[in-house]
């Protein structure tokens, strides 16, 4: 992987990092039992997305 896209990588994780602390903010803040399950379920999605990024740099790292 080039370093331009280890850049790239490395800035979706930021915005995963940013989108899950505003998710967790969110759903502290929510009263709606509705919303509250289905921003715990994004929060689910965007862990597990923010784990294979950390997973390729990983990877990459060890080539």
């Amino acid at each position: 992987m080039t370093q331009k896209e280890l850049l790239y990588v490395e800035d979706a994780i930021n915005h995963e990092k940013y989108l899950l602390a505003y998710l967790n903010d969110a759903s502290t803040l929510l009263k709606d039992k509705e919303l509250v399950n289905f921003v715990n379920e994004e929060i689910k999605y965007h862990e597990k997305l923010q784990s294979k990024l950390i997973n390729l740099l990983e990877d990459n790292s060890n080539e």
